[in-house]
């Protein structure tokens, strides 16, 4: 009996032996050599994982800079041009700082702009609701208003405004991760260049319908006019499919498209109060000086 165990033992002990054996041999051969400097880059990497820069993690993100000869193509919206540098430095490659972006809403189409027309009752949802029909009101361009782009974002930098009914971002908390821009399935967030203090100027608007449509639909609906066109003075705004777009690239937030809009569609966002001149004070500087006469 105790032959048979002893014997059972050495036996399995020898079979052990064997595959630890053959497994180290099969392991040296299809083992995968990995660039060490891929977890120093994954470290100083903000974990956020969030897919704005593109890749499938940080991780996924640092293996692709590791194995690229250049590292223009790539930016980490949430770690920024401080996170690149240092991930520059550990590559022994060179980088340029980018502009930060900041998400914006193009839509001004709150219920005092934009009247409801029918009433949605179906999943809380803005893709749902988008593939089954154009919407609430009378512009089947603007926000649902259903948060979609709430729910996604990992960074509390969006809610929805119960008055307005639509979507504000919270500019010092957002990452320009991209996520609110994606989900989006009628395109009214854009990830745009945040300029000193912030200051921004677009148009708040998405509508592609004629002129008179789309002011039927919402009063402060770009109506395409070229206003905006005419007193631009660095080509930035261009118009298309009755709605105009400025390029934030070549835009010098001059304000005078702001100021010649008939629909108040462009904001213009953390700029000072402008100087109002009373009509009356313009009146008096109009009019000649009267002489007493005897």
């Amino acid at each position: 009996m105790s032959t048979t165990i002893l014997f059972t033992i050495i036996s399995l002990s020898a079979i052990g032996a064997i595959a630890a054996i053959i497994l180290y041999f099969v392991a040296q051969k299809f083992k995968v050599y990995e660039d060490p400097r891929i977890d120093q880059v994954e470290e100083i990497l903000p974990a956020a994982n969030c897919g704005g820069c593109g890749y499938p993690g940080c991780r996924g993100f640092a293996e692709a800079m590791v194995k690229a000869d250049d590292l223009s193509p790539f930016y980490c919206p949430v770690g920024g041009n401080e996170t690149m540098a240092q991930a520059a430095e550990i590559l022994g490659k060179a980088v340029e700082a980018k502009d930060p972006l900041v998400a914006v809403v193009r839509c001004s189409g709150s219920p005092n702009h934009r009247p409801r027309v029918n009433e949605y009752d179906g999943a809380s949802s803005c893709t749902i609701s988008s593939s089954l029909y154009s919407g609430e009101t009378g512009c089947q361009y603007g926000c649902l208003g259903l948060g979609d782009c709430v729910d996604v974002c990992d960074f509390d930098a969006i809610y929805m405004d119960q008055e307005t009914g639509l979507p504000v971002v919270i500019d010092d908390n957002c990452t320009a991760c991209g996520a609110c821009v994606k989900v989006c399935p009628n395109d009214i967030i854009e990830l745009r260049k945040k300029n000193k203090k912030d200051r921004k100027i677009f148009v708040s608007c998405v509508n592609m319908d004629k002129g008179g449509i789309a002011k039927k639909a919402c009063e402060v609906a770009c109506i395409g006019c070229k206003a905006c066109v005419k007193v631009c003075a660095y080509d930035a705004i261009t118009v298309e499919n009755f709605l105009a777009y400025i390029d934030p690239n070549k835009c010098k937030l001059c304000r005078k498209c702001v100021e010649v809009c008939p629909t108040n569609a462009i904001l213009e966002i953390n700029f000072p109060p402008r100087k109002v001149k009373l009509e009356t004070e313009k009146a008096t500087k109009a009019e000649p000086a009267k002489t007493e006469t005897k």
